[in-house]
């Protein structure tokens, strides 16, 4: 299997990547909506702190493409817990 190491250098990222991969994986594996949404919301508490970087300088393009993952893990998180309202 090909390992996947994250190409961005910033030592905040680093340091959440492993513990969002663990929980994106967790929402797979989980089957229906309603074991999904926790672990959705723990997802969007960590991609929170991503995104609220007090190192966040828009010019560096690790941290452009730090901002767009987190983004779109965010909308990935929110799009799960919306769907357990209609649960």
């Amino acid at each position: 299997m090909k390992e996947n190491k994250s190409k961005i250098s910033c030592p905040t990222f680093q340091k959440q990547e492993p513990l969002i991969k663990e929980i994106t994986d967790r929402i797979n594996m989980a089957e229906t909506v309603l074991d999904k949404a926790p672990f959705a919301e723990k997802l969007q508490v960590e991609v929170d702190g991503l995104l609220s970087c007090e190192q966040y300088d828009k010019v560096r393009i690790d941290c452009r493409h730090c901002h767009f993952i987190a983004n779109l893990r965010k909308k990935t998180a929110n799009l799960i817990i919306r769907t357990k309202k209609l649960a």
